[in-house]
């Protein structure tokens, strides 16, 4: 009994060291492929860099705005009884639009008149009479009064007649008419909208640092993408007196030629703003640009080897000035050099050093006037 006990102890200790010896054969396989192992190459896209003359132009986005608009409302409470203009037309100023129901305030006119016209005849009896003493001074002032009292109620009836007739404060045009022939009116109540187009504003921020280079009377371009080929020039006419908290741009205003009135309130615009003279930069696409709060960089293409001795095409990463953006592209204006071939996609998956596969056969748009398509 005790010899196979001994026997069974010896088969199983012989297995162990069996099944221990091949486990330690593969785990230093595995280490030893984990040494050798190397990261597949990441598959990006490439531009070359190359200078060009951009110039110095600062392109932001306004805000075209009425010099005069308003929405014309009625002044006081009545029913139409005559609409004297059509949507869309142009008028001029002092044209009649809308003329209310005054029927009552004409009777009242009237009546007024008539009291009017006796009090005047009272007066200028009681001129005579006092002067040949026939009655008091008192009388007399009564009559006096009484007759500016009236003059004062006719004043009065008339400034509500002309009040109902509603009249354009300027030239302009006419937006879309919100009322109808019988409709009563409130007081206040929008009747049309009225907007002078040309010459027309246009609003726009621009960063508190170039706030120094903003001087009255420049002259600016204005552009709009749903107008193509047509340009049109302004001049700067005022700058706000505080710049923004929130987005740490000042507010400025400039006047612009409306050519044709082709530009309307509330229309974006481009707006592109001469800064000096010309500059030199390496354009490359925005998406090659890697943005951090310690400084903006990209990954430029280098022939390197690996600690084994092995060359491989990876990337290193270097540090970049931007100055200024044209469409897809943004200005580089320092670390780089013309010739260097630059990672354009794939930047936010790389590392420095990390190996690269070069695939060229769909690249990142890199236009300076890009037109998106519409969805």
């Amino acid at each position: 009994m005790a010899k196979r006990m001994i026997l069974m102890l010896v088969v199983m200790l012989a297995l162990l060291g069996g099944l221990g010896f091949v486990k330690y054969k593969q785990v230093e396989a595995a280490i030893a492929a984990g040494a050798s192992f190397q990261m597949p190459p990441t598959a990006v896209t490439t531009v070359t860099a190359k200078k060009e003359t951009w110039p110095s132009t600062l392109s932001v986005i306004g805000t075209a705005a009425a010099i005069q608009g308003v929405t014309v409302s009625a002044d006081l409470p009545g029913t139409i009884d005559k609409i004297h203009f059509e949507s869309g037309e142009w008028i001029k100023e002092g044209q009649i639009l809308v003329e209310l129901d005054t029927r009552q305030e004409r009777a009242q006119l009237a009546n007024l008149e008539a009291q009017r016209d006796l009090a005047g005849i009272n007066y200028g009896r009681a001129q005579e009479l006092v002067k040949e003493g026939v009655i008091a001074k008192q009388e007399y002032d009564n009559a006096a009064a009484q007759q500016k009292a009236t003059e004062a109620q006719v004043g009065d009836i008339k400034a509500a007649i002309a009040r109902k007739t509603i009249r354009a404060p300027f030239s302009g045009v006419l937006g879309i008419r919100q009322v109808s022939l019988g409709q009563y009116l409130a007081a206040g109540q929008a009747i049309v909208s009225l907007q002078t187009l040309s010459p027309i504003y246009v609003n726009f921020g621009v960063p508190q640092q170039d706030t120094g280079k903003i001087i009255p009377g420049h002259v600016l371009k204005i552009t709009n993408s749903d107008l193509p080929g047509m340009s049109f020039v302004g001049r700067i006419t005022a700058l706000d007196s505080v710049i923004s908290e929130q987005t740490r741009n000042i507010q400025v205003q400039a006047i612009v030629t409306n050519k044709d009135n082709k530009l309307r309130p509330g229309m974006f615009v481009q707006v592109e703003l001469p800064m000096g003279s010309p500059r030199e930069v390496i354009p490359l696409p925005a998406s090659a640009i890697n943005y951090a709060p310690y400084g903006d960089s990209v990954y430029v293409l280098a022939n390197m080897t690996d600690p084994k001795g092995r060359p491989f095409r990876g990337v290193r990463q270097q540090v970049v000035k931007i100055d200024g953006s044209r469409g897809d592209q943004v200005g580089i204006v320092s670390g780089l050099n013309p010739g260097d071939e630059v990672v354009s996609s794939g930047v936010f998956k790389l590392r420095n050093g990390a190996p690269v596969l070069v695939n060229n056969e769909v690249k990142p748009s890199n236009s300076t006037s890009p037109k998106p398509e519409d969805s």
